[in-house]
């Protein structure tokens, strides 16, 4: 304890937040008897009693402690695993809402509430955990964000994401400096900003950035946990990416107003459904020990133990009103604070669970969807968790966008000869069958065919079988099921055919993504054929497995060449980004039809050929004249045709007849990657299409 002189404060806002003064410090815990503020001065640490409690926070205002100043909590109160409280005092504990973090967890007996040698949780252990502890990090806000105030964001109808990792897109760059790679300030280096925007993608989706913790049995294996899904601390972006760690706050901002300034948006991969504290053999880092029983959902009948929706080992509760505060207000803050323009929810049916299951009425979703901030803002839900009933593809509300991973399911089948026809063509028009309801929009389908969890495109068609060897888990670790196809090789070989389809496949699969109904998000590196050996679960490599090789070999230039053709086509033709769903009814009124579904013949899909498992290539012809948006009138966009082969020989295929032109012309086939375009085909002629292939066809007026 001190004599320092100590003021009542404020209940709120929660966390230390610093007036040019003094800084009021404000802890919520339903549950404690005493809250201890702890300033540290190198290795000496002063604790300071908050003098007041108003409605469950803990409250006081200390003077003349401000930015740069390092603190942590002690919270008092009673230690009763069987009822669900596990505090201690012995413990240094992390602000909930600290804004920066200094310094890397050390993993000792010390940093667990209990005798962790003995496995019983019930014991109690008295040593002190703050020499072995991060610590958080008092901040000045003020930041100049010059040139934001006009910054408009991104349709969402023309939104294409692109998802990578700061330090991997970075750490090989060989022109972005040296010192500055992995970091923040290296992703937003001019290089990295001109790549982006040159590639034609208008939102970078970065992988976690909130602080997070290396999990003890990764480090033993001399491994980390690189993906960054083991939070600790939602208001504070992880030093460990910044080249300037004391500035760490400062050279975020700085990536984020660069990108900006490319009119790159930048969304957030947060994972507000777990943190790094496990299960009640798991660390006491914060949560667990400012008040276990209110940010953790326990087992009704036995509140020793936690539930595990997430399979991590604990679940956030967000049925409690604070920590549903504690999750929006960090979302506000990122918003308002940073610039963020988007957020990725990692198992996002998470945040839309209560004590009896997900519900779309979730005390969650309504707060977020009637926030005036975070409406503004791109709402994506991962839409699944290990839970009852966690499955929710398309059973999020109106406003929110979803990862349809049946898209990318039945994509790899189709293009691998494993699924008809039938079950590809609602994914290419943004899965209706899922989104089209509540007024929601075509854009809701954020569709993917590969993402940071499992193969990246190159190794979808190299790979058999994961290879995660590397991961130390005897590659027992990671999915067996892959949907992909090797094309006659495991891994790397020097065989030209089999190559040959590889790239193929590459491009059939990158064009599908790109030319459906709905939101494209890309895998960084995809573009350009980035693999990761085959390893399918990546998510413990901070190595060369995980990093971006920028030495291109000439079919990944050439596959970077045509990526951004793809994006620049899709940029070009507004009817095939159309955010109301295309249903193929025919409209009597404008007499047209949406969408026309075509066989090889030039005629229309009749009911036979939907239920021909042999049939395996077809066309979506895309009416330019259709209805536009809610007024009921003709649009005056190209007339586009799509025609995709997933047979393994050569298809004839008869060019079909479309109001308002004669011939079709070629922009685009998989096949003959640098077609330049400008080659036309009458109605009528029979065009070969190569086994495993797709052409994009514009009509010719």
């Amino acid at each position: 304890m001190t004599n320092r002189v100590v003021e009542e404060g404020l209940p709120y806002p929660f966390g230390a937040h610093w007036d040019g003064k003094g800084t009021n410090f404000a802890l919520f815990s339903a549950n404690a008897t005493k809250v201890e503020v702890c300033l540290f001065d190198g290795d000496k640490e002063t604790r300071i009693e908050l003098p007041e409690y108003t409605d469950e926070v803990f409250h006081g205002y200390i003077p003349d402690v401000g930015p740069g100043n390092f603190y942590g909590y002690r919270v008092h109160g009673p230690y009763e695993p069987e009822k669900g409280h596990r505090f201690n005092p012995n413990k240094l504990l992390l602000d909930p809402y600290a804004r920066a973090h200094a310094g890397q967890l050390e993993w000792n007996p010390a940093v667990f509430g209990y005798k962790m040698e003995s496995g019983d949780d019930t014991t109690f252990d008295e040593r002190d955990s703050a020499p072995f502890m991060p610590k958080c990090v008092i901040v000045d806000r003020d930041f100049d964000w010059a040139g934001e105030a006009g910054r408009q964001p991104v349709p969402w109808d023309q939104t294409i994401i692109y998802e990578t990792h700061v330090k991997g897109f970075t750490r090989l760059h060989p022109d972005v400096p040296e010192k500055l790679r992995g970091t923040y300030a290296g992703f937003g280096s001019k290089p990295v900003v001109d790549y982006l925007c040159g590639l034609g993608i208008t939102s970078v989706e970065l992988l976690p950035v909130h602080t997070f913790i290396n999990d003890d049995y990764l480090l033993n294996k001399k491994l980390v946990n690189y993906w960054g899904y083991n939070s600790i601390g939602f208001f504070a972006p992880d030093p460990r990416y910044a080249s300037d760690v004391p500035n760490s706050l400062r050279e975020f901002k700085e990536m984020v107003s660069a990108l900006h300034a490319g009119g790159l948006e930048v969304i957030l991969d947060v994972v507000y459904n777990h943190t790094a504290e496990g299960n009640e053999l798991g660390p006491t880092l914060s949560f667990k020990g400012i008040d276990n029983a209110s940010y953790y959902r326990l087992m009704p009948d036995k509140p020793r133990y936690y539930i595990n929706d997430t399979g991590t080992g604990n679940t956030v509760n967000l049925s409690n009103a604070r920590v549903i505060q504690m999750v929006a207000d960090s979302l506000r803050y990122w918003v308002r604070e940073m610039h963020i323009d988007g957020f990725r929810f990692d198992l996002g049916t998470i945040l839309a669970r209560e004590v009896y299951g997900f519900t779309e009425q979730s005390g969650f979703l309504k707060a977020v969807d009637q926030d005036p901030l975070l409406t503004t803002v791109k709402l994506i839900a991962e839409p699944w968790d290990i839970g009852p009933g966690g499955y929710q593809v398309g059973g999020f509300p109106p406003g929110w966008a979803e990862w349809n991973d049946k898209f990318r399911d039945t994509a790899r089948d189709f293009w691998r000869g494993k699924a008809p026809v039938a079950a590809l063509a609602p994914r290419l028009v943004a899965s209706g069958d899922m989104f089209n309801h509540q007024g929601r929009r075509a854009w809701a389908s954020i569709n993917f065919v590969t993402a940071h969890d499992g193969f990246t495109l190159n190794d979808w068609a190299s790979y058999n079988e994961k290879h995660n060897e590397a991961n130390g888990e005897n590659n027992k670790d990671g999915s067996s099921s892959n949907r992909s196809w090797n094309c006659g090789a495991e891994g790397p070989t020097d065989d030209k055919a089999i190559i040959a389809l590889r790239e193929r496949q590459k491009r059939n699969m990158l064009a599908t993504l790109l030319f459906s109904q709905g939101t494209p998000m890309l895998l960084g590196g995809d573009e350009f054929g980035r693999t990761q050996n085959g390893n399918n679960n990546a998510y413990c490599q901070d190595s060369e497995i995980s990093w971006f090789n920028w030495s291109l070999t000439t079919e990944g230039k050439d596959l970077l060449a045509f990526t951004k053709r793809l994006i620049k086509l899709l940029g070009g033709c507004s009817v095939l980004r159309r955010s109301r769903f295309l249903t193929g009814e025919h409209d009597p009124d404008l007499d047209v039809r949406d969408v026309t579904w075509i066989n090889a013949n030039g005629g229309p899909m009749q009911d036979a050929h939907w239920k021909d498992g042999n049939m395996k290539c077809f066309g979506m012809l895309l009416d330019g004249r259709a209805q536009k948006t809610g007024i009921h009138k003709p649009a005056e966009d190209q007339t586009m045709l799509m025609i995709l082969n997933g047979f393994e020989g050569l298809v004839d295929f008869t060019m079909p007849e479309a109001f308002g032109g004669q011939a079709w012309e070629l922009l685009v086939d998989t096949n003959i990657p640098d077609t330049k375009g400008g080659e036309d085909f009458p109605f009528g002629h029979m065009y070969q299409v190569t086994a495993r292939s797709l052409l994009l066809l514009s009509l010719k007026k």
